[in-house]
């Protein structure tokens, strides 16, 4: 770690403990965060949407942190930022999710003090000056968010076989489809939707990329999918007709999965380490209560079923730690943030995928080592279990991941074919 970065994480902490701890202990809006919060959090008669209060609570905490200069370090100077590393960022998010639930840096909606913007940073770059203008600081400051909408009824993974396609009508484009699991919705005033505009099923070009108003004619949002651990923010959306001028294309025409694959592993890396924290802060958790807790007459420290267990997830912390900020610090060497390597795309998988089940295990551990104690919800695991579940889906499955990995390991990548254009081992 960097001096720089270590003092960063001091005035952080500072920060935290003298405005966002007193916030979160006023009124009572500790039930967002002990065994009230599914319930305080979620809108159940309205279809399991937040709740008003509860937004409103984080936008409190987000202007706070913004104002003492904390919310943007990830971004530029010209945005106000720091222009963080993405080496430090990842510090900063294990360091942050190592803290446990806290209105600090909420697992849930990915709420922080220290903000990961991977729309912003895409519009930032693929936007026209005035999507830049219209757009970017609004959505810094939460004013108008901007969802992002690939995933579809019949594709996930697969978007390169999407459904939801764009025509042109004169200067405007017209589309009509369908999103399945829309992060961001309800409460974003536009969406960033994926949407064909040539080429056939299964070609990666020939996708466009539009940023449409939620309140459109013809786009329509019949619902959110309740979830593992709700309030839900993912919806089902359906646009007929939707009519958009062509200044809503964000990138080129047809190049619009260039723009997702932008920030992938930015977002990737960071979340692995939000996982990293997560979990060390649940082994923590478990080795304090084992320390104090005495059954039969000795505390259950001293016996080998809970010390080995814990024992595995210590060093798979440790040996995910260095992994991660190594492969964060090659990301930094990239000149424009993007991975000009497979080798270093698998890394990224690695760390991705091992993080997120890594989150899991120890979520779980802390659970059986807690007892009856541990599966209720007056402690904080079953909820971190929920949400990083979905971690193992989203952002890229497993079985993504670690095809990624294998494609390296194989060989079976375009860097590594030979002039016969057989894959060649390497």
């Amino acid at each position: 770690m960097t001096d720089d970065v270590a003092g960063f994480l001091a005035e952080l902490d500072g920060f935290i403990a003298a405005e966002i701890v007193p916030l979160q202990d006023e009124d009572d809006n500790a039930r967002f965060f002990d065994h009230r919060r599914e319930w305080a959090r979620t809108d159940f008669e309205a279809g399991g949407v937040p709740r008003a209060e509860w937004r409103a609570l984080l936008a409190r905490a987000r202007d706070m942190a913004d104002r003492a200069g904390f919310l943007r370090y990830a971004l530029p100077a010209e945005l106000g930022g720091r222009g963080g590393s993405n080496l430090a960022m990842t510090i900063i998010r294990e360091h942050l999710a190592a803290k446990g639930l806290g209105l600090h840096n909420d697992l849930q909606d990915e709420s922080s003090v220290v903000g990961n913007f991977p729309v912003v940073a895409l519009l930032h770059r693929f936007g026209t000056p005035e999507q830049r203008a219209e757009h970017i600081e609004d959505a810094i400051t939460g004013r108008r968010p901007i969802a992002f909408a690939l995933s579809e009824p019949d594709h996930g993974s697969d978007a390169t076989w999407m459904q939801t396609g764009a025509t042109r009508s004169g200067a405007d484009w017209v589309i009509n489809g369908a999103k399945r699991w829309n992060t961001g919705l309800p409460g974003a005033t536009h969406d960033l939707v994926f949407a064909r505009t040539s080429g056939s099923p299964g070609d990666a070009v020939g996708i466009t990329a539009f940023l449409v108003p939620t309140d459109a004619p013809g786009f329509e949002v019949p619902f959110v999918w309740w979830t593992f651990n709700m309030p839900s923010d993912h919806a089902e959306v359906r646009l007929a007709d939707v009519r958009v001028p062509g200044s809503a294309v964000v990138g080129e025409v047809d190049r619009g999965l260039e723009l997702a694959q932008h920030f992938v592993h930015e977002n990737r890396i960071r979340q692995a380490a939000a996982s990293l924290g997560a979990g060390a802060y649940c082994v923590a958790e478990a080795v304090r209560y084992a320390r104090e807790r005495v059954t039969f007459g000795q505390p259950l420290a001293t016996r080998q079923a809970i010390q080995w267990p814990l024992a595995e997830l210590h060093t798979e912390a440790a040996m995910l730690r260095a992994l991660i900020r190594d492969t964060a610090a090659h990301l930094d060497e990239e000149p424009d943030g993007l991975s000009g390597t497979t080798r270093l795309s698998a890394e990224v998988s690695m760390c991705n995928y091992r993080a997120n089940r890594f989150v899991c295990e120890a979520a779980d551990r802390a659970m059986q080592v807690h007892g009856g104690l541990g599966y209720s919800r007056h402690k904080p695991f079953e909820h971190i279990y929920r949400h990083h579940r979905r971690y193992r889906i989203t952002e890229g499955s497993e079985e993504i991941q670690l095809r990624r990995v294998a494609q390296h390991l194989f060989g079976f990548t375009r860097e590594s074919k030979d002039a016969s254009g057989r894959n060649a081992p390497r």
